[in-house]
């Protein structure tokens, strides 16, 4: 944990804005922006999912097996197999340099399905998983990205490709308990979003939490549950892992006992805000 100062010092990568599907992903950073508006204004007076505008459909996620996990074969938990979605080849969009310019890559994004490979994450009394959730709305966080022409990787909790990994933003995707809070104000129910308590690129982690918080608040109508942050996501240990210069967040997309219908039913809401706050980042909105 203390030897992030070493290891995230300065260094510099190629521009990454640009030669994607502008207009649906302009599409998508308008449709946060306006429920942020709506919901700030008291328009969206029912708090309800469904006054937003139409969330991108996605089937459920195919399965295949995990990337190779660094524990040996026999500390690892049964962990069901799942692959990758398959995302169809999209038309690649009109060249947007002139003859002679150099070519901008699509925006790189890390998206960590947090404790896939590794363990369960937290557990219900009925045996739903955490991990579960956790993979299910990463699949589809990283289909929808793609399908918007950005390079998303599906990355695992302890996953090799993490150390030193350089990305335009990384965010770890988990859940939060499924314990009984009873008489807990505020209610153990909603979400939050934290980065690394000692950033060394503060404004754009800073930027990419606003974006994140709001655009996931609109687009679900869950309360943003900032007293529960914790160390464990101040000091992620992924964090510690990646290119110094990556922008990089955790989100607890909701809690396994109160908002599991919201989870396990409406996983493609949950995914739909995820992809709203990364647009907002990567366009330079910040939904004010």
């Amino acid at each position: 944990m203390a030897g992030q100062a070493s290891r995230r010092t300065s260094s510099t990568r190629e521009g990454t804005s640009g030669a994607v599907p502008i207009a649906s992903r302009l599409v998508v950073t308008a449709s946060c922006i306006a429920a942020i508006v709506a919901l700030t204004h008291g328009i969206w007076e029912d708090r309800s999912p469904t006054a937003l505008v139409p969330v991108i459909a996605l089937s459920p996620a195919p399965s295949a097996a995990p990337p190779a996990n660094p524990l040996p074969a026999t500390e690892q938990p049964n962990v069901p197999a799942i692959e990758q979605p398959d995302v169809p080849p999209t038309n690649p969009p009109p060249p947007t340099t002139q003859p002679g310019e150099p070519t901008v890559a699509a925006p790189r994004i890390g998206i960590v399905a947090g404790h896939w490979g590794h363990d369960t994450g937290a557990m219900c009394p009925d045996g739903l998983m955490e991990v579960d959730i956790n993979l299910d709305v990463a699949q589809r966080v990283v289909t929808i990205l793609q399908a918007l022409g950005y390079q998303a990787d599906l990355l695992a909790e302890f996953d090799p490709r993490l150390e030193d990994y350089q990305a335009d933003a990384l965010l770890s995707i988990h859940a939060d308990s499924c314990d009984v809070f009873t008489n807990a104000a505020p209610p153990a129910s909603g979400f939050k979003v934290a980065s690394v308590e000692d950033s060394l690129v503060p404004e754009a982690e800073d930027r990419l939490v606003a974006c994140l918080a709001q655009c996931y608040a609109a687009r679900t109508g869950m309360f943003f549950h900032a007293t529960s942050i914790t160390f464990d996501m101040t000091r992620y240990h992924t964090f510690y892992e990646i290119e110094d210069q990556t922008p990089a967040a955790i989100i607890e997309v909701g809690f396994m006992y109160d908002d599991r219908t919201m989870l396990t039913q409406r996983a493609d809401l949950v995914a739909q805000g995820i992809v709203d706050g990364i647009v907002c980042f990567t366009e330079g909105e910040t939904g004010h």
